[in-house]
């Protein structure tokens, strides 16, 4: 059906009500946690090798063959990635971070020191999911001091007790984040000893956004495989049209031992890229996406919320509930692959920095965890950070997609967005509004309602509370005037745009080569050196 038939069958439809729309199909069930595979696993199979591959050189990074082995697997560990594309991860060392930016605001996490197979209630009487994380604020130089003082004090309390403390410590040479050469031996897992009161600082989500402050560690990753670029064409969070921090941007972690990164999935399931800057390790601990729903389980088991609280799994529970877990070091230099809907926590073994951001490979797979993820967040009253609408329409426009699969549920979101902002227009149009074209501006960020905080597409309500304009969903309009009296309401797109859209986006045939796109191309066996895990359940939304 072509746009036009489907405004004429909305005719009439929105005079008495809009219903909410999903950008679900209709052969799709209710969002709701998945139960588990049913395959009992072995003890070997609770702990699977990660899948990992060192890269000797340049060549091998461009290949398509790492991007399909990343894609195939819920977790990956590309070794020496930084030497063979010759990255200067100095420049986001600590020393390098404090003379470009010393004032640059950065949150900080107060934690409790621990193992990173322990998590202690603060009393310290009983192991807990619930994870102790305190939010502050402070500086890069205010907590660069920090890490060099946590460093200088372990190297006093290594010297009195006559011996290295290995835990903390990798197994080459680099520069600490202080700027000093120091040799560091091989480590093991977590922090040595019984929990203490101790507690410890850890540097999160400092903000690399500013190409005018962050040119030259910016341009430094543009050395990287398209596939793992913060911006390509390839990467649907490029086509979002504005920032989302974190996700389309670079953020960086400044690290002491024992800082954590509680359990999560990325925000509306995409996926991650992580590289540790060092000069000590990382320890991370994954489950793919198909056992989400019973760590959700687990989590409410123990009194905390899966998406709003702060957790970190029990090893004993997980194995006890058939949930296999990888877990492995990344070294300086190692680029860890997070792939859709792996859940993870992460705990520094040494002092270390991490960069991160998120990417969005062009697959129906990840398209689809992505707005299941949405419409969950919907039921969860938890914001989801990626307008996955405009998004969609974004796509649309600017890319074509050859994939059966993915055509069809982007597709499928612009049918029912675009019959919805017709219902809307309709009803508003009955009870006498006006609806005053709008417009958008170019890099204008999407807009979220107010109240409820889902995302609102096309037709903003606006009211005017404690002299700012806040935009409001259709639904929380209605509670506060059914007959929409003190609404102002806008239109951004005409809906003979949104029309022309629609009827433009088909299904691309491409010539018949013998290559393909990059997501589902098969060469020949390249020069990669890899471990793969053993066989596991299939992944949730996983297409064919």
């Amino acid at each position: 059906m072509d746009a036009r038939g489907v405004i004429e069958a909305c005719k009439g439809q929105g005079l008495k009500g809009v219903p909410n729309c999903s950008i679900l199909s209709d052969r799709s069930p209710p969002p709701a946690p998945p139960d588990p595979p049913i395959q009992r696993l072995t003890r070997e199979q609770l702990l699977p090798p990660t899948p990992s591959v060192y890269l000797d050189n340049k060549k091998d990074a461009f290949g398509p063959n790492l991007q399909e082995f990343c894609l195939k697997h819920p977790i990956a560990v590309i070794r020496g990635l930084a030497a063979a594309l010759k990255l200067d991860l100095g420049l986001f060392s600590t020393k390098t971070l404090v003379e470009a930016n010393p004032d640059h605001g950065i949150e900080v996490r107060t934690q409790m020191q621990q193992t990173s197979e322990e998590n202690w209630d603060p009393t310290l009487n009983k192991k807990v999911w619930n994870c102790i994380s305190h939010r502050s604020h402070t500086t890069i130089a205010k907590y660069a001091q920090y890490q060099a003082s946590s460093f200088q004090e372990s190297l006093k309390e290594e010297k009195v007790q006559g011996g290295v403390h290995a835990s903390n410590l990798s197994d080459s040479d680099s520069k600490d984040s202080t700027g000093q050469t120091v040799r560091r031996k091989k480590n093991t897992f977590g922090l040595a000893g019984r929990p203490g009161t101790k507690m410890l600082r850890f540097g999160t989500n400092v903000d690399l956004s500013d190409e005018r402050k962050w040119k030259p560690q910016l341009h430094e990753l543009m050395k990287l495989p398209a596939f793992a670029r913060v911006v390509s064409a390839g990467n649907m969070l490029s086509h979002v049209g504005h920032v989302i921090l974190g996700m389309n941007t670079v953020q960086l972690y400044m690290k002491v031992p024992g800082s954590r990164t509680p359990g999560h999935q990325e925000n509306n399931n995409f996926c991650s890229i992580n590289i540790n800057i060092g000069p000590g390790d990382c320890e991370w601990f994954a489950v793919p996406d198909a056992y989400w729903g019973v760590i959700c389980s687990l989590c409410e088991r123990n009194g905390i919320s899966y998406l709003h609280g702060s957790w970190w799994p029990n090893l004993d529970d997980l194995y006890e509930e058939n949930i296999p877990v990888y877990r492995f070091h990344q070294r300086p230099g190692d680029l860890v692959w997070v792939n859709a809907g792996c859940v993870h926590w992460v705990q520094a073994v040494g002092w270390c920095n991490n960069i991160a951001w998120n990417v969005g490979p062009l697959t129906a797979r990840q398209y689809q965890l992505a707005i299941e993820r949405y419409e969950w967040n919907k039921l969860q009253a938890f914001k989801s950070i990626v307008p996955m609408v405009h998004l969609s329409w974004n796509l649309a426009r600017n890319i074509k997609v050859s994939d059966p699969r993915l055509f069809e549920l982007i597709k499928n979101c612009l049918l029912r967005t675009m019959r919805q902002c017709c219902l809307i227009l309709e009803f508003v149009k009955s009870k006498d509004v006006e609806v005053r074209f709008h417009g958008r501006g170019k890099n204008e960020a999407s807009h979220y309602c107010g109240q409820c905080e889902i995302e609102v597409f096309n037709i903003l309500f606006i009211r005017e509370q404690e002299k700012r304009h806040v935009v409001h969903c259709m639904d929380c309009a209605r509670k506060q005037s059914p007959s929409l009296e003190g609404f102002v309401c806008l239109e951004e797109y005409r809906m003979r745009d949104l029309m022309d859209v629609y009827d433009g986006f088909t299904l691309y045939m491409p010539p018949l080569v013998t290559a393909t796109s990059t997501a589902t191309t098969t060469t020949s066996s390249s020069s990669l050196s890899s471990t793969v895990p053993t066989t596991l359940p299939a992944q949730t939304g996983q297409s064919s």
